[in-house]
């Protein structure tokens, strides 16, 4: 499709005037790649084509030899705010998004004390409202706590929903019962975010861990303890008409069930698993590339891969979870699971388009038109006419070596570390507002807001 102007309503001359204009790219459309302009107005797009000596704004930024995706959106970050701010907060997470190119994130509940409540979630939008960066949500936790409540729990504003955990977790969040299951599956109607390994069988093995041997962290999660928790969840599931989101497959044995359950079940794949492989990885980086679920062989990879060429993968998210340094250097298994994330994810899946892995239209359906359709964003997820103004605007050519220096995250490091990337994140745009800038901050303080949903 190729169109001259597009504008969001019929403008006079006079009328023509915008917050920012965005000029020269290569903007990516739901029809694809255009060489248009975009103009933007009290944080929306107003026009879209040729605008030049049309429009006028307060602001142009030229991006001659650049492509302008829309919005980048990470849906599965961990910024341990309240409660465990050594290793992040909602600032320094936001931040590293931002210099990242991402847009929009929505926040795990397993912090101190644990996002279970009305209370909990206003906790976390306050200090947002104050610090963050990015635009964001907050996930509640589902629990026999507040099962009950949940119905009522999940459509509070600023919450992107229920996140489940069968296992690789504590307390009250556990939830690997099915009595608890079932009273968490009862009550609400929002699509239900899970993270399915089988504690049971965690429990069974822990054994395997004995040798102190990182490497053995793949065979103690083995994919069986992957798989029966993701089909037990989904049969759960089906029997009250409750849709799922499962987070960060990893196992060949998930995907070709989860191809079959399409019409209920949306999967998400975290860049880690289709870039790190095993053993490799272990005796390269050690606890460094420690994760629930693990990062798997080139088998496993291969069918994620796979299951992205043909459809089943509905979003990508980075499942950004810090650790100090310190704290990942204890002897295996007393190393906790998790890596950054946030700010490598657009540089790392850059790369893979670069390599050949998925075109760049597909990373587009990933980040940021698929997050939108999974969980009903209002107004992100395309660049169109009455959305939000936000841009993740990248340079394909772009050839930089990633280094623990770049990181923002309190954390400080990052398992890709040394590594050479094609393709970088350039300027940050978030509802009309240049956040970043030919890959600095613009400001001393955040501009984000809460997620609003349909």
């Amino acid at each position: 499709m190729s169109f001259k102007t597009i504008d969001l309503i019929e403008q006079s001359q006079t009328d023509r005037h915008a917050d920012l204009l965005i000029t020269k790219a290569c903007v990516v459309t739901p029809s694809g790649r255009e060489k248009i302009d975009i103009a933007c107005r009290n944080g929306v797009i107003v026009a879209l084509g040729d605008l030049a000596g049309r429009w006028h704004a307060k602001q142009e930024l030229v991006a001659e030899g650049l492509h302008v995706l829309p919005g980048v959106m990470d849906t599965q970050v961990h910024f341990r705010e309240p409660g465990l701010t050594h290793k992040e907060t909602i600032e320094a997470g936001t931040r590293g998004a931002v210099l990242g190119g991402v847009t929009a994130v929505f926040e795990m509940p397993n912090t101190h004390p644990l996002t279970l409540g009305a209370q909990d979630l206003q906790a976390k939008l306050a200090i947002a409202a104050d610090t963050a960066w990015c635009d964001h949500a907050f996930y509640i936790g589902g629990s026999n706590l507040n099962a009950g409540q949940l119905a009522e729990l999940e459509v509070l504003p600023g919450c992107c929903g229920v996140k489940v955990f069968m296992g690789s977790s504590f307390g009250e969040l556990l939830a690997d019962d099915e009595v608890i299951l079932r009273r968490i599956l009862r009550h609400g109607q929002r699509r239900l975010a899970v993270h399915a390994e089988d504690e049971t069988r965690l429990a069974a093995r822990q054994y395997l861990t004995n040798s102190g041997d990182v490497a053995q962290h793949p065979v103690w999660r083995d994919p069986h303890t992957a798989l029966i928790a993701t089909q037990r969840i989904v049969k759960m599931a089906a029997e009250f008409g409750r849709k799922l989101h499962i987070l960060h497959i990893s196992t060949a044995q998930e995907m070709a069930f989860l191809a079959n359950h399409k019409h209920s079940v949306t999967v998400e794949v975290t860049p880690h698993h289709l870039t790190l492989v095993a053993p490799d990885c272990y005796a390269q980086l050690g606890s460094l590339a420690q994760m629930n679920p693990p990062v798997r062989d080139r088998y496993h990879q291969h069918a994620l891969w796979q299951a992205i060429a043909q459809g089943a993968v509905d979003v990508l998210g980075s499942d950004h979870a810090p650790h100090t340094l310190a704290e990942k250097q204890q002897p295996y298994p007393q190393s906790p699971s998790g890596m950054t994330g946030v700010q490598t994810l657009l540089p790392i899946m850059l790369n893979h388009v670069n390599a050949g892995r998925l075109t760049l239209e597909r990373l587009v359906d990933l980040t940021s038109s698929g997050p939108a359709r999974v969980f009903a964003i209002q107004g992100k997820g395309r660049i169109a006419l009455g959305y939000d103004a936000d841009f993740s605007i990248v340079d394909l050519a772009a050839s930089r070596v990633i280094e623990n220096s770049w990181i923002a995250s309190l954390s400080g490091w990052t398992p890709y570390a040394g590594k050479r990337v094609l393709g970088w994140p350039i300027h940050t745009v978030i509802r009309g507002r240049v956040v970043m800038q030919d890959e600095c901050l613009r400001s001393s303080q955040g501009y984000g807001q809460p997620i609003k949903f349909l």
